[in-house]
């Protein structure tokens, strides 16, 4: 033993370690598509002593959160849990879990993330069926119901809130149409949870994934993700095995619900502690606030940004009635490099906006104020810099004075 000891103790490194520079991160105004600013209640929660994932406390804390996420969601889903990822994660859960080999998926394309949906479908075998839109428009309930009964679908797809566009897509009817005809409905509500209305037992939705990095004003890192009793009746009696391991909600359901997965708690993966203390905070700040005066406060500090925007002489995508009070698209004018606007806001003002994504891309400009970043004192701060962005360019605004006296 004494030998392997001293032969351990004499081992020596092969690779040097490397030189890095200091780790100072900026501070930022993210005033992007996301992630936008964590609330610092939020990073202060990340900071309180871990416990281990299968520790009472922490699954004492999981049932608090659940019945938060419930409420942020608007429904009474007993599977309504945190996804250990992103949001692209929670999406990926509801595809690998509601789908089999040979599922018709039809999903709604206008704008980036259905696209996404659509691949994914393919990978996990669905016959996928796009529905195609321009992007920065929505589909009528006419639209969804003719696409319901040409192609019978098992699932069905939509983006509640088009991040790439800033088109918020109305769900009334079409739950119970999906209802009529067997079909599960699925929503994307990336950007919306707890800054636009939503209702997912109202809406008749089946099942639904979030991000915690927009209007929850939590870093990215886990995702909210609800079935309810019909989503977890398809999944439940799958004739195939789930082909993603990680994100199996059967697994899963074992280990975060007692008895979920038909038996006794169960480990199946080393839940993301801290980032589970900040989901905590972000949503006891949701609570606290109460859902009916954030969606209101998001809706008016997005209005008075709107206005402003136009008073500059600039045109936004979405038509006003499908808006997004979270995101904000602003069509680039003519002559001017979107790049360098943002570039130049980056640089001189310590603020981050957005550039267009897909379609979109040297477009529009993308601009969230969302959650803690939703307020006044913001809007006048993104104006302040795009105006002496744009007006670098040679752009011409309008006079700022009725900018200001407006807000």
């Amino acid at each position: 033993w004494s030998r392997l000891h001293q032969r351990r103790m004499s081992i020596k490194e092969e690779l040097h370690a490397p030189t890095v520079k200091k780790f100072n991160p900026p501070l930022r105004l993210l005033c992007g598509p996301g992630p936008g600013n964590a609330h610092p209640r939020v990073l202060s929660a990340m900071s309180l002593p871990q416990v281990g994932h299968l520790d009472p406390y922490f699954l004492e804390l999981m049932e608090d959160i659940k019945s938060l996420l419930r409420y942020s969601f608007q429904t009474a889903n007993d599977f309504t849990i945190p996804v250990s990822g992103t949001g692209s994660a929670a999406m990926e859960a509801c595809v690998c879990n509601l789908i089999e080999p040979g599922d018709i998926f039809l999903v709604g394309c206008n704008g980036y993330f259905g696209h996404r949906l659509v691949e994914m479908g393919k990978r996990y075998g669905a016959i996928t069926q796009p529905m195609i839109k321009p992007w920065g428009e929505v589909f009528s309930y006419e639209e969804v119901k003719e696409a319901v009964e040409k192609h019978k679908p098992t699932v069905l797809a939509l983006i509640h809130a088009e991040t790439s566009t800033g088109a918020c897509q109305p769900f009334e009817g079409i739950g119970e149409l999906c209802r009529k005809h067997n079909c599960l409905l699925i929503a994307d509500c990336v950007t919306s949870i707890s800054g636009v209305p939503l209702f997912l037992d109202k809406w008749g939705i089946d099942a639904a994934y979030a991000g915690t990095q927009k209007a929850l004003s939590c870093p990215p890192g886990v995702a909210p993700l609800s079935f309810n009793k019909r989503a977890m009746h398809k999944l439940m009696s799958r004739k195939t095995t789930v082909a993603n391991w990680y994100l199996d909600m059967r697994m899963i359901a074992a280990y975060l619900t007692e008895g979920g997965g038909g038996g006794t708690r169960s480990y199946h993966h080393t839940a993301p502690i801290s980032m589970c203390y900040a989901l905590r905070e972000a949503l006891e700040i949701v609570r606290e606030e109460g859902l009916e005066s954030r969606w209101r406060r998001h809706q008016q500090v997005a209005e008075s940004f709107w206005k402003e925007l136009e008073a500059m002489g600039l045109e936004l995508l979405v038509d006003r009635k499908h808006r997004l009070p979270t995101l904000t698209t602003i069509k680039v004018p003519a002559g001017i490099d979107p790049k360098q606007v943002t570039s130049y806001i980056l640089s001189k003002y310590q603020i981050e906006i957005g550039n267009g994504l897909g379609e979109l891309a040297g477009k529009c400009f993308r601009v969230g104020l969302m959650g803690v970043n939703a307020r006044s004192d913001i809007v006048l701060t993104v104006l302040a810099a795009l105006r002496d962005a744009l007006e670098q360019q040679g752009y011409q605004c309008k006079p700022k004075q009725k900018t200001r006296a407006a807000l």
